[in-house]
């Protein structure tokens, strides 16, 4: 509760000391409020003109009502004057020395007011126009760093822009490039095949003919070529798709900094043209307070620059690497070629070393069969012989027995007798001879029967291998990629 408009003086409100510099306060009216306290509460209708609250400060105390209520026990209601009538007994709380010092003070405050007010109109109207000049100059400066921030950044646009061409054909050569090894590695597949088939037909030679030989010696060096030509293609080509991913990569950096660079030279350039009597300008309170920067003028260019730099290493990898895949094409297709060259070399050597032999086993053949044709003759010839001493025998040995049943002394020891065992004797000799002459010569045959059945096994052995490796091999190595298909044109 405040009490407003009196300094009372009761047991229940305590008076506060008196500004110096507000008029006095005129203690002697206290009397009058003493042991008084009013039954009801002003309103500012019945407030008096002046206001007491600006030379007094309010109570800031709350009163009790135990003095109060102890003091006025004895007092009934009609003994209790109201507060109203008391305030008349306000209009004489002033001196008259005190309604002049008043107007003094007023006088001379007014004074200082107004010299104050000139002062300030002056140093206004200065600052105004040093604020001015300030703001035109602040402006100044900033448009032509705008200016320059613009000129900036169409210079780095630029060198982005041309850094994006030459990345895009970089790209482009590498990805033909890169097409071209492709299609070379495919081109190699079939060689691959041929040699291999190769291979495998040659395995299905016969006998003595299944030999290691030069040929198939070359044929593993060539697939073993080919393979290691794949292989070297193969990382090429591996090393091609991550360069193109690095290059793809430096590209999108380009981009999304030129992208960011059109939108910074956008707005720049529209803050660069501004001016006072501009339209869209507005207020934005609390803009300047706002620090949304993540870089310097070192640190923006340099990001550019690494960019840039970037975009350039990676052209210069790209590019080595084109070169590099251009000499691996060359090399690759002449090492095939020559290994081709040495196969088709082996397999006419061989194929002329087949037929060869081949001829000389016909050759052989033939003798042998007219060899044997002779020996079946002489076989023949000495069967007859033997049949031919068939007679003579019997005819000694029926001489010889006939003699047997001479008389007596006839049974001479004569020189017929003799003749005679010794002519039997002679004809068993001669048979015996011709018989093992016959073993002879049977066995002769027999062995020549055995080599003609052995020629005629090899002469199949060599006429199958000359098939293999003259229609089959041959004939699919006839159909060997060139070299342009080789280094991927085509």
């Amino acid at each position: 509760m405040e009490l407003v408009g009196s300094t009372l003086t009761a047991t229940y409100a305590h008076p506060r000391p008196t500004p110096t510099n507000f008029l006095p306060a005129i203690s002697t009216m206290a009397s009058s409020y003493k042991n008084r306290f009013p039954h009801y509460s002003l309103t500012h209708s019945l407030s008096l003109p002046w206001r007491p609250s600006t030379y007094y400060k309010v109570a800031a105390i709350t009163p009790t009502l135990a003095p109060f209520s102890k003091s006025s026990q004895g007092l009934t209601q009609s003994k209790m004057l109201p507060f109203v009538s008391n305030r008349t007994a306000l209009f004489t709380r002033y001196t008259p020395d005190d309604w002049y010092r008043s107007n003094l003070t007023n006088y001379k405050e007014s004074e200082t007011s107004r010299h104050s007010a000139e002062r300030l109109r002056v140093d206004t109207s200065r600052m105004i126009q040093d604020k001015d000049q300030q703001t035109r100059k602040t402006q100044t400066e900033t448009t032509k760093n705008l200016g320059e921030r613009v000129n900036d950044i169409t210079f780095w646009k630029s060198e982005l822009n041309h850094e994006i061409d030459e990345m895009i054909g970089e790209t482009n050569a590498l990805t033909d490039m890169k097409k071209r090894l492709e299609r070379a590695l495919a081109e190699t597949e079939g060689p691959l095949q041929v040699a291999q088939e190769c291979l495998l037909h040659r395995e299905k030679r016969m006998g003595i003919d299944l030999v290691h030989d030069d040929v198939e010696k070359q044929l593993l060096t060539e697939v073993d070529v080919i393979r290691s030509c794949q292989e070297r293609m193969n990382r090429h080509l591996d090393k091609a798709i991550a360069q193109l991913a690095s290059d793809r990569a430096a590209q999108h950096e380009l981009e999304k900094d030129l992208s960011d660079k059109q939108s910074a030279h956008r707005i720049d350039d529209k803050c660069h043209h501004l001016r006072n009597t501009s339209d869209g300008i507005s207020y934005y309170r609390g803009v300047e307070r706002v620090d949304a920067t993540i870089s310097v003028p070192e640190s923006w260019a340099k990001f550019t620059d690494d960019n840039i730099l970037r975009s350039q290493s990676e052209r210069a990898a790209s590019s080595k690497l084109r070169d590099d895949i251009e000499n691996l094409l060359v090399v690759t297709a002449n090492e095939m070629w020559n290994q081709f060259n040495r196969v088709n070399v082996a397999f006419t050597n061989r194929i002329s070393e087949t037929a060869d032999a081949k001829n000389k086993i016909q050759t052989h053949l033939a003798k042998t069969l007219q060899e044997i044709f002779q020996t079946e003759m002489t076989i023949a010839a000495i069967r007859k012989a033997i049949r031919d001493k068939g007679p003579p025998l019997k005819v000694a040995h029926t001489r010889l027995d006939e003699r047997t049943r001479r008389p007596n002394v006839e049974l001479c020891r004569d020189s017929t007798q003799l003749r005679l065992v010794n002519e039997v004797h002679e004809i068993d000799d001669t048979i015996q001879s011709l018989q093992q002459r016959l073993r002879d010569a049977e066995d002769t045959l027999q062995m020549l029967v055995h080599t003609k059945s052995n020629l005629e096994h090899d002469l199949a052995v060599k006429a199958n291998s000359l098939f293999i490796d003259q229609e089959k091999c041959m004939g699919m190595r006839k159909t060997f990629p060139n070299t342009l298909r080789l280094v991927g044109y085509t």
